[in-house]
């Protein structure tokens, strides 16, 4: 095991508590490494209760720990293969950890007379166990010098970029929740006279226009529908697109609301998982994901997303966002056949993927003009820049 391989597995175990609904950022990762180096290595076992202490804040923190800490400490501890932050990960051993904590401090390289200890920028940056800027360009464990919103593994986001994730789709969503139509409404505070209809009550009063009629344009509330690719080419971004419609489900959409679709080889609904607001919801998502993780068939898919789950609901108020790389083992032609009977509802189409090019098979070549645009999704920062696009 080399220096950092300790800092990686208690930056995995944050992230698996992260998955769960704890919150543990970079301060109390920084405690876990504290504990650890403060324990002596016969001590091991009482870093259960250390680190107990550090991460849960209320009963229902502490009563999921004990599971949690075994899942990934000692997995061979229980039944079947474990899966944590989207992958399966090898048994651990913590007095092993703890011991090269203990030989990584012990190899550090004698203080110079004179020369003064360099701060650490986090807790996580042991002296024996750093890399240089040049070949390292993130801090283990998650800890960043970027902003959240610079590219971040999703198995090192911490709380506050979940945070920044629901901020910046409900703002999102405010924008895109009421857009003006060319219909008008009746409004007794409007910006338009209704001649008809003040005529019409100046009959009442002969024929002097006292209660005149206004009018002002109708807000139509905009349906939203995501379509998540869960294939086998987007293993590495689906949970990314997981998290974001996640993300739209919770925002302001007002009682229209969002809906969620994965789609392989076939299409299924998953919007009442994504509403329940539970610690377990993502590690259900991501079993969605892995059961999945098949071949491709776009415009199959869309097919059934058209005639039967959205079929009274694609209206010219409806927006559809397809969150894919565009590669498709039907027909070429079909996927614009496809995408046709959506905008022949009146729905808008919006392709995000996740490469910095435009997807370029030739299903999506034949179907460019029945997309409204594309866009680019790979990152936080990527979903603010969409933000000003979909206005």
């Amino acid at each position: 095991m080399d220096q950092a391989r300790p800092l990686e597995s208690i930056a995995g175990f944050a992230a698996l508590l992260r998955d769960h609904g704890l919150k543990v950022g970079v301060a109390e990762q920084q405690a876990f490494v504290q504990a650890a180096i403060a324990l002596p290595v016969e001590r091991a076992a009482k870093l259960d209760a250390a680190w107990r202490a550090i991460a849960c804040q209320n009963a229902r923190d502490w009563r999921r720990w004990p599971e949690l800490f075994e899942r990934y400490w000692h997995p061979q501890r229980l039944k079947g293969s474990t899966r944590t932050s989207g992958q399966t990960r090898p048994p651990r051993d913590l007095r092993q950890v703890v011991q090269q904590l203990h030989d990584s401090l012990g190899e550090q390289p004698p203080k110079q007379p004179g020369q003064a200890s360099a701060p650490l920028d986090t807790a996580l940056q042991l002296p024996g166990a750093e890399a240089s800027t040049a070949d390292r360009p993130r801090a283990q464990g998650g800890a960043s010098r970027t902003d959240p919103l610079h590219d971040r593994s999703l198995a090192e986001w911490l709380p506050q970029d979940l945070a920044e994730l629901e901020r910046l789709a409900d703002r999102i969503a405010r924008r895109l929740r009421e857009r003006l139509t060319r219909r008008w409404r009746d409004h007794p505070r409007g910006t338009r006279l209704d001649l008809r209809r003040t005529l019409r009550r100046s009959l009442k009063t002969g024929g002097l226009p006292l209660a005149p009629a206004w009018r002002q344009p109708r807000r139509e509330k905009p349906r939203l529908f995501i379509l998540v690719d869960v294939s086998r080419s987007m293993e590495t971004h689906a949970q990314l697109f997981l998290r974001i419609a996640r993300a739209f489900v919770g925002a302001s959409f007002g009682t229209s609301g969002a809906r969620v679709f994965v789609f392989h080889t076939r299409l299924a609904e998953i919007t009442p998982l994504l509403q329940r607001d539970s610690g377990a919801v993502q590690e259900k998502v991501n079993a969605v994901t892995a059961g999945f993780a098949g071949g491709t068939r776009i415009a199959t898919s869309l097919a059934d997303f058209t005639r039967v789950h959205a079929r009274a609901q694609l209206t010219r108020s409806a927006r559809v966002w397809v969150l894919s790389d565009g590669f498709d083992a039907d027909d070429a032609p079909r996927l614009a056949e496809e995408l046709a009977a959506v905008r022949g509802r009146g729905a808008r189409v919006t392709w995000f993927h996740p490469s910095p090019q435009r997807p370029a098979s030739a299903a999506i070549q034949g179907a460019l003009p029945m997309i409204d645009r594309f866009i680019r999704l790979n990152s936080l920062r990527d979903l603010a820049l969409a933000g000003d696009v979909l206005n």
